[in-house]
């Protein structure tokens, strides 16, 4: 009786587990951090805001997509997150530090995006 009473108890757990990260999938976020390129996403872990602008776009780097860092994490953008971001880059002023607000839908690793607006 203990043991299927545990079964149950695990059971309902997992069921739980997987509705939430279910829930989580295609909601829409904000988040607000660096576009950096995927080539040089691990590299810049531990200071995203050091990543030089003309690094990002350099043909090699620019080519390999781009996400934004935002919370200690690193977000991968879809097609069109990518073409935003390459203009924003190209837009922004700083050589390096800018920070980004992205908005869109979180779908399975990527980050499908919406919009991308430089902040101060």
């Amino acid at each position: 009786m203990r043991r299927r009473i545990v079964t149950l108890f695990t059971a309902s757990l997992l069921l739980l587990s997987l509705v939430a990260l279910g829930s989580a999938q295609g909601q829409n976020i904000t988040l607000t951090g660096n576009i950096v390129d995927k080539a040089c996403s691990a590299r810049a872990a531990k200071d995203p805001s050091a990543h030089k602008k003309n690094c990002a776009l350099s043909e090699n780097c620019a080519k390999s997509g781009f996400g934004v860092y935002a919370d200690g994490k690193f977000y991968e953008f879809d097609d069109k997150g990518n073409e935003l971001a390459l203009a924003k880059l190209k837009a922004s002023t700083k050589e390096a530090g800018a920070k980004f607000k992205v908005e869109g839908m979180l779908h399975d690793t990527k980050l499908m995006v919406a919009s991308i607006s430089e902040v101060e």
